[in-house]
């Protein structure tokens, strides 16, 4: 079966552009291949600096035969008398049969004509030929750049294209104004170590043939190989790296014959602080650091390891042009730290009146402003001691003062963390200084939590400041964009809350915030409020089903599905919600759940009839004895007087064991009041009765609901 090569010869490619590129073909050349009812054996996908390519093996030579059933025109216009038309006449010219061709079947809107038609499969050749440049022109990145005098889009100049077929040159042609790209089976090898041509013989000759061309195509190789080298390096350095992951796909896509090379710089660059060090190292240079091997805090070693692309045997060369670079990098560093150090955190405040933060918001200092006072309001509602809410303020008030300093400046990445250390320098509280880094932690999937609660709360205060600016401002997150990182920012709220056992109530805190900011902004704060509660409520439903692994009707019923009620509770409450979800699961992992599910849901359904606040939970408030006409009802009515103490208690200490013991207890009843000897008609022709009788299960579904909504629940799942 014939094996395809695709490869796409460029100019250098950005490290960025070859990831995501591997990553859309993984994805779109199967689909696409599948669309012309095509399957290869195996679809992989290479790429360097240089190339991008794909190698297809087991294609079939040509698509399979294919039938079809075209539909006409209406039997009744296409039939007269039993006699064809000129409509019938018409449609079999179309497509090429005869009259007798013609069949009539009926369909959801009549009869219609049709007609059984048999298509023979195309070549793979001739497919291919068109499919090619789609999945080269169709490729996505930042910045596509245009050259020569074409129209053309890629992300660096084309320069050749391989396309064969077993060993057949497949005729592709790429067209950029006066420019045409033929496709050939000529290649080139590394640029430095084998600049000639290379020639590929036949498709599945490609990752060898480039291999000995000093081109190692596969990525996860690449990868592999650095991976070692970098080790066996830092062993004979007598240290240890950590091979951080985005750093060791950048390197990957920046080089076609890894070798990875030893630098070093003066000791005296180590009095920086070591996240200086690596930062330069790692962010701006794509240097893996050296660590000296058993120290209890990271401890650099004056040594660096980078990853060359040139010739191996001219390691001393490249080395010595890293270290000039680096070098100057460093003292670059020092002098910034060293500046920064001169003076108090707190002298850099009035620079943030200078940043502006977002152009209808104001300052980074009108932000600060805010925080501050969003801090203080969780400290009040936390009800924290006079000397820990102190800390918080000053926490809150320098959280972005090294936004401004030089080093920050310099290098972004570092905020928080030049913060931490200028306050620590500066005099400032050992927590305050901490919190200043931690307030922005975690900066995503998978990072650490805060762990003290001053920075827990500069933290909440930081984001849901942002949360109600940027949302009262109508840039609410759609879709994939999100380019204030809001759904971040809600997620970590909210695993905060969960993982610290925060009794935060959000609801308030957002309806305080809220109300300040439609006061000064001049919005309109009810729909301000509840598209921030919906916003809650979904990332709280994401946390719950993704991280929690809640199933998706257990999370509705204890969110409730458009129901205000359990919106107040559940943003009243993170840590109910959570605990109520959780226990929900192991009920139903444990089978619990099913020896009440049918007596609650059954009542449920028909307490929807009644007119019961959902709330009501006492029956003597609600149910007139003097109505009941079956020993069932009377039973019913004591076994929920009985309920109503453990149904309390679950509420006041969320131990949702002792409600769920109080309605496996009356299930019993509820089973006899429905289909016992001594059963009742709910829906009484009396409509006292009937009334009656709907509050008694009403009661029933109330109790329930204080764990959740059983109507949301899915029987069996």
């Amino acid at each position: 079966m014939p094996g395809f090569l695709l490869e796409v010869g460029t100019e250098e490619l950005p490290a960025s552009f070859v990831s995501d590129a591997l990553v859309q073909w993984r994805e779109r050349i199967p689909q696409s291949l599948q669309a012309n009812s095509l399957k290869g054996e195996s679809v992989q996908v290479y790429g360097t600096p240089r190339r991008l390519a794909v190698l297809i093996k087991g294609l079939p030579s040509q698509q399979p035969d294919r039938e079809e059933e075209i539909k006409g025109p209406p039997a009744q216009a296409a039939f007269k008398d039993g006699q064809p038309t000129a409509a019938a006449a018409g449609f079999a010219k179309k497509q090429g049969v005869e009259l007798d061709a013609l069949f009539v079947r009926p369909t959801d809107k009549g009869e219609f004509v049709f007609v059984q038609k048999r298509f023979p499969g195309r070549p793979v050749a001739e497919i291919l030929t068109e499919l090619v440049p789609q999945w080269i022109w169709g490729l996505e990145g930042k910045r596509l750049m245009r050259w020569g005098n074409g129209d053309a889009r890629f992300s660096r100049p084309i320069r050749w294209l391989v396309a064969l077929l077993d060993e057949t040159v497949l005729p592709v042609e790429l067209v950029n104004g006066s420019k045409t790209i033929q496709s050939d089976r000529i290649s080139q090898g590394h640029r430095v170590l084998h600049p000639e041509p290379v020639t590929i013989a036949q498709a599945t000759d490609y990752v060898t043939t480039l291999k000995s061309a000093y081109v190692t195509v596969d990525s996860e190789e690449r990868a592999n190989v650095i991976r070692k080298q970098v080790e066996a390096v830092v062993q004979n350095l007598g240290g240890y790296t950590v091979i951080y992951p985005d750093l060791l796909e950048e390197v990957t896509n920046l080089v076609e014959h890894p070798s990875a090379v030893v630098g070093k710089f003066e000791p005296e660059f180590l009095k920086l602080p070591t996240e200086v060090v690596t930062e330069v190292m790692v962010t701006h240079q794509r240097y893996f650091p050296v660590f000296k091997p058993g120290s209890f805090e990271q401890e650099l070693l004056p040594n660096f390891i980078t990853i060359s692309n040139g010739d191996p045997h001219k390691s001393d060369i490249v080395a010595v042009g890293n270290e000039r670079v680096i070098r100057a990098r460093l003292a670059d560093g020092r002098f910034f730290y060293e500046a920064d150090l001169t003076k108090p955190i707190e002298s850099f405040l009035p620079q943030l009146e200078k940043v502006t933060f977002q152009e209808e918001l104001g300052s980074l200092r009108a932000k600060v402003d805010r925080v501050v006072k969003i801090a203080e309001r969780i400290t009040s509602q936390l009800k924290l001691e006079e000397d820990q809410s102190q800390r918080i303020q000053r926490a809150a008030l320098l959280c972005k003062a090294d936004l401004v300093t030089q080093m920050v400046y310099e290098f972004p990445e570092l905020q928080g963390i030049m913060g931490e250390k200028y306050a620590l320098a500066s005099g400032e509280d050992a927590e305050v200084a901490k919190a200043i880094f931690q307030h922005y932690l975690p900066t995503g999937a998978g990072d650490i939590l805060p762990e003290t609660l001053t920075g827990q709360i500069v933290g909440f205060a930081d984001r849901l400041d942002t949360l109600v600016s940027i949302f009262g401002l109508g840039l609410i997150p759609s879709g994939s964009s999100d380019p204030f990182a809001l759904r971040r920012a809600g997620n970590a709220v909210v695993k905060i809350t969960w993982f610290y056992n925060l009794p935060i109530n959000l609801e308030s805190l957002l309806e305080q915030i809220v109300t300040d900011f439609a006061a000064k902004y001049h919005k309109y704060q009810a729909s301000l409020t509840a598209a921030l509660q919906e916003f809650f409520l979904q990332r709280i439903r994401t946390l719950l089903q993704e991280e929690k692994q809640i199933d998706y009707d257990l999370v509705n019923a204890v969110l409730g599905e458009n129901d205000p009620e359990y919106t107040e509770r559940t943003l009243k409450d993170l840590l109910d919600v959570r605990d109520r979800a959780l226990y929900l699961q192991q009920i139903r992992n444990d089978s619990t759940l099913d020896n009440i599910y049918e007596t609650v849901n059954r009542s449920t359904r028909l307490a929807a009839q009644g007119d019961l606040d959902t709330k009501q939970l006492e029956p003597t408030a609600v149910v007139r004895q003097e109505l009941f006409q079956k020993p069932s009802e009377a039973a019913l009515y004591n076994a929920l007087i009985e309920s109503v103490p453990q149904t309390q208690a679950a509420q006041q200490t969320r131990n949702y064991q002792l409600l769920v013991a109080a309605l496996t207890k009356i299930a019993p009843t509820v089973s006899n009041f429905f289909d016992g000897p001594d059963s009742v008609l709910v829906m009484d022709s009396d409509p006292e009765v009937r009334r009656n009788r709907l509050y008694l299960l009403g009661l029933v579904r109330n109790h329930a609901r204080v764990l959740a909504d059983f109507g949301a629940i899915v029987k069996n799942l």
